[in-house]
């Protein structure tokens, strides 16, 4: 247990520790888990908390929610470390957690980090886990089915927390400026959309949010209690000069419209720069991955279809580690569209086919490729005269497929890049061969 001196000065403290949550209420985030009536919140409210642990990103509040837990179900607290316990010291506490269980007092145990913790430490929390002689709560920003010993982890409930939004973090930096524990006797001012912006750099990261925002509060221009803030002062703490920008604004709109248009024009050296420009002025790295997945179909298409396994690895790779390890991930996507082969194909055939779908909506399915599952659609001729181009040696039909006053639509055509040009000849065959054969057909009715 930690001890406290005399002299020990709450003020001297760090403005995310001062500010540290001390109920659900103050919590900010994890609606999907601790909103009115979601499951983790009707756990802790009804004071039937088993051992958990907590996954998710840094700065999301792991450490905060286990100790509101353990103030709500007034147990003893206690906090370990990967890095300075031992098997001797996790045994120590066990067994004063049993006796304290005699009293009836639970303990739980709060574990940051505990992929850390080697197999025979977690083992060593097992037995105790299973008896209940204490409440294990585990922290983690590894995915624990890789980091955890599945005996353990099947002993406790995941729950992932997120990444908190820009607006629960605004609303957090806004009650920092309010709170008597944080800035709330002093008088900031600053440029209506600073907190926004601040929100934006700490990539849901509370923790570093109010660390940015304690900075600039110090090194601004003070007169009594008024504290003055401009934008040159975000810019020298965060080292982040020329870079600010609205991620809502036309800034932003203009850097990612500049990243589409250079890996379109297969200038990777640009790609890549003005990728740089979004990641360090704050973009979300998970936005970014999200508009590259979109440009490999939009842009390259079937002229190279791997392109869209690159961007969806990426995007997970984003998910999975974050900014700043993430980049890397990113500019290998950015590169490989850049030099991959372009089409737009699937963009203008959708594009068509969308034009027909919304001026023709009442247009009816063909009965022939409706589906019969019962005696009175059979009746009425559903699924008639259906081929199954399985059954036939070249695996295809003279079917038609599109409603009738649809049937001379071309949606997609193929180019000659890359990959694709291998679809125009499978296409352009599939085309001769039910010519040739409709008019065989043809010419065997008339005969008839």
């Amino acid at each position: 247990m930690k001890q406290h001196s005399l002299f020990d000065n709450e003020s001297s403290q760090p403005l995310a520790a001062r500010l540290r949550p001390r109920n659900l209420d103050e919590f900010f985030g994890q609606e999907h888990l601790l909103g009115k009536g979601k499951v983790l919140r009707r756990l802790i409210e009804s004071d039937q908390i088993s051992s958990m642990i907590f996954w998710g990103p840094p700065g999301v509040g792991k450490t905060t929610l286990a100790r509101i837990i353990a103030g709500r179900t007034k147990s003893n607290f206690i906090d370990f470390s990967a890095v300075t316990s031992g098997i001797r010291e996790i045994r120590a506490v066990m067994q004063q957690a049993e006796k304290d269980l005699q009293y009836g007092r639970r303990t739980m145990l709060f574990v940051d980090e505990i992929h850390r913790f080697n197999k025979a430490q977690q083992d060593a929390f097992l037995p105790f886990v299973e008896k209940g002689s204490i409440i294990l709560i585990g922290a983690t920003t590894e995915n624990p089915s890789f980091e955890v010993n599945s005996a353990l982890l099947s002993r406790c409930k995941v729950f992932v927390l997120h990444q908190l939004s820009e607006k629960d973090m605004t609303a957090l930096l806004e009650r920092a400026l309010r709170d008597p524990r944080g800035f709330g006797s002093l008088h900031v001012s600053m440029p209506p959309d600073m907190l926004e912006i601040i929100a934006a750099f700490s990539n849901g990261d509370a923790r570093s949010a109010l660390s940015t925002l304690e900075m600039i509060v110090l090194n601004g221009e003070t007169e009594g209690e008024r504290v003055s803030i401009s934008k040159e002062i975000l810019e020298e703490c965060t080292s982040r000069k020329s870079l600010l920008y609205d991620k809502k604004g036309e800034e932003h709109y203009n850097l990612i419209s500049a990243l589409h248009k250079s890996m379109r024009n297969s200038d990777p050296d640009a790609a890549v720069y003005w990728l740089a420009r979004m990641l360090e002025a704050g973009e979300d790295p998970l936005y970014i991955a999200r508009r590259v997945t979109r440009f490999a179909s939009e842009d390259v298409g079937l002229a190279d279809p791997h392109a869209l396994d690159m961007t969806i690895a990426a995007y997970q790779a984003c998910h999975f580690i974050g900014m700043p390890e993430c980049s890397v991930h990113l500019t290998q996507a950015v590169v490989y569209l850049s030099l991959a082969p372009k089409s737009n194909s699937l963009d203008v055939a959708y594009s068509r086919a969308r034009k027909d779908a919304l001026s023709m909506l009442d247009e009816p399915v063909p009965l022939q490729i409706r589906n019969a599952p019962t005696k009175l659609m059979k009746e009425l001729d559903y699924g008639k005269g259906y081929q199954y181009a399985h059954d036939t040696k070249d695996k295809l039909t003279t079917m038609r497929c599109l409603p009738d006053s649809l049937l001379d639509r071309t949606y997609y055509v193929p180019t000659e890049q890359g990959l694709e040009a291998r679809c125009r000849q499978r296409l352009e065959a599939i085309k001769a061969w039910k010519r040739t054969h409709e008019q065989v057909s043809s010419g065997e009715k008339n005969s008839a």
